[in-house]
């Protein structure tokens, strides 16, 4: 296996890596900004008041983009295992 091969196979699962949590993480910082401009604007610091949405919110998109992150990774480690021979020569 060549120092190239490695190196997009690396390249690769990074890539995967943030494609598949990159929705859980958006929607989760929108809220946060949200809740947090809200606290600004009203002067509440109440921590459970930005943690709880925060969770619902992530239960939410896990809910709903879950299926397709898990057959995101499926199909990439899929991928990884059929080519197991090609790496080795």
């Amino acid at each position: 296996m060549t120092s190239e091969a490695t190196l997009t196979l690396l390249n690769n699962a990074l890539w995967i890596t943030v494609i598949i949590s990159a929705p859980l993480l958006i929607s989760v910082l929108v809220i946060g900004v949200f809740i947090g401009m809200i606290q600004a604007a009203t002067q509440i610091n109440e921590m459970t008041l930005s943690f709880i949405p925060k969770l619902i919110v992530l239960f939410l998109a896990l809910l709903f983009a879950g299926p397709w992150m898990l057959k995101t990774l499926v199909n990439y480690v899929t991928n990884l295992i059929t080519n197991i021979p090609n790496f080795l020569i």
